[in-house]
């Protein structure tokens, strides 16, 4: 009688640590981008969206479509968009391997971080005394978090 095989080892704690960063990195760093290419958005006349055969409904859809299309055409937007959206695939790929109650408050906070950084980058916004204190904060909980876990 065969014994069944043994699980794998588990990936080492870099590959773990750098998810956590690639996914923060991913959605918070992106996430000022985003917001400044919709923001500076100038969508393109469409002739079709005044003819007067259309209904109001069917003039919202339609515009609503446009908007979206126009948008999507922005590589202004869409880049990070994408960067945004791939960290969402290695997100759901490293809660597969790591602990779930770890994994997701990690993510968050560095997410959260990284955008209070990528604001800074993007749009100079000055971090406040009580922004960096919170920051702190935040990876205090985290580090926290992880000995808890790990203790």
């Amino acid at each position: 009688m065969e014994s069944p095989p043994s699980p794998p080892p588990p990936p080492p704690v870099f590959n773990y640590v750098a998810g956590f960063l690639l996914v923060g990195l991913a959605w918070g760093l992106t996430t000022p981008f985003i917001r400044r290419a919709a923001r500076t958005h100038t969508p393109r006349r469409h002739p079709s969206l005044e003819s007067d055969d259309l209904g109001p409904l069917t003039r919202k859809v339609y515009g609503a479509w446009f908007a979206v299309l126009d948008l999507l055409r922005n590589p202004r937007y869409v880049i990070p968009l994408g960067l945004n959206l791939t960290g969402s695939l290695w997100f759901f790929l490293l809660i597969g391997q790591a602990e779930l109650s770890l994994t997701v408050p990690i993510v968050n906070t560095l997410a959260f971080l990284f955008t209070v950084l990528g604001d800074w980058w993007v749009d100079g916004k000055a971090i406040s005394r009580d922004g960096g204190i919170g920051m702190l904060l935040s990876l205090a909980g985290i580090a926290l978090c992880v000995q808890s876990k790990t203790g």
